[in-house]
């Protein structure tokens, strides 16, 4: 053995999330590099948006702004910070037409974002997710899609509004006790973590499988006198069962510990939001692929989330996902 090889063992990681995806990006001749671009952005803004949340309360970049956000919320500082990052980010990339944020009302049309082939793509997230839980140190992320640019239309909603199927790739970071990002291209699913001591995020599974059944569900059950009763019974049922219940109240945290330990989460229509509360575009979908492709399922009631249709930029939907069995114990409530 060499010298060199009594340094580095089979542990040492040294696949990078740009060495990945430049690899993926050689088994497919045809490939101009501006996907590969895109998530190189998202990779970018990320490792930003992480620094910022670690150093918030030195930096006192901590709660609220004054000022309510197109859903009528009080925005916190950091949200407008990272909403920022993401958009700088995908602006400044040649194959990004439209970029679109929970934050704002409507989407950013990038200038000249009709022009033939050069910016076939539409980049969709939600900057902060779970962003009031900042000041407690729960874990908090960033959720994001992106969808190919129609070209046909010169409306730029009809590139916004489609459904979750059509998603060319999407995935989250969580800003917790590590930097974490996992994201899908439609071929399984890839953890990657982020090394402080390089700056870079490292591959540590290349094809992520959420367990097929765990006795564990996550909802917020400070609701549950207003959820539809088919709901009611499934959570009677849980509790008779020796179901835990586990909720942080961060979609991205709550759905993370789903996709590596199992489970199911929930987050039901209610008597104040009939429709759901969760976003359509930011969250549901994106979350839905990536569940799908590591072998779960996901639903919005009795549909299949990515079958929806969307028909408005921030529709809200009602949520089911996780693991494929619990999640059909729970249609067998609801059907």
């Amino acid at each position: 053995m060499n010298p060199v090889e009594t340094l580095l063992t089979e542990s040492d990681n040294l696949t990078s999330l740009q060495s990945y995806l430049l690899s993926e990006e050689d088994k497919h001749p045809d490939a101009t590099g501006r996907f590969t671009w895109i998530l190189s952005a998202i990779s970018l803004s990320t490792k930003f948006i992480s620094d910022k949340v670690r150093r918030a309360r030195l930096q006192d970049v901590l709660g609220s702004l004054g000022s309510q956000n197109v859903h009528d919320e009080s925005q916190q500082k950091l949200d407008v910070i990272a909403d920022e990052a993401l958009i700088r980010c995908l602006r400044s990339r040649n194959s990004v037409a439209i970029v679109a944020s929970e934050e704002n009302e409507e989407p950013i049309i990038v200038e000249n974002y009709n022009q033939g082939d050069q910016r076939p793509y539409v980049v969709l997230f939600d900057p902060l997710d779970g962003s009031s839980n900042l000041d407690t140190c729960c874990g908090i992320g960033t959720i994001f899609s992106v969808l190919e640019h129609d070209r046909r239309s010169n409306n730029p909603k009809e590139s916004v509004l489609q459904p979750g199927y059509r998603q060319v790739a999407a995935g989250y970071v969580i800003y917790g006790s590590s930097t974490v990002l996992v994201m899908t291209t439609g071929s399984g699913v890839q953890m990657f973590v982020l090394d402080p001591s390089i700056g870079a995020y490292m591959l540590v599974n290349e094809n992520v499988q959420i367990p097929t059944a765990h006795k564990s569900y996550s909802v917020n059950e400070a609701y549950i006198e207003s959820f539809p009763k088919s709901y009611q019974n499934y959570l009677h049922y849980a509790h008779k069962n020796g179901y835990s219940s586990r909720y942080v109240g961060s979609m991205v945290a709550d759905v993370h510990r789903i996709l590596v330990k199992g489970g199911v989460f929930l987050y039901p229509p209610t008597e104040k939001a009939p429709e759901g509360k969760l976003r359509l575009l930011y969250e549901a979908n994106p979350m839905a692929m990536i569940i799908e492709q590591a072998g779960g399922k996901a639903y919005t009631g009795t549909q299949r989330t990515l079958e929806l249709q969307p028909t408005e930029v921030h529709q809200r939907v009602s949520v089911l996902l996780g693991s494929s069995d619990e999640v059909d114990k729970v249609l067998s409530f609801l059907e």
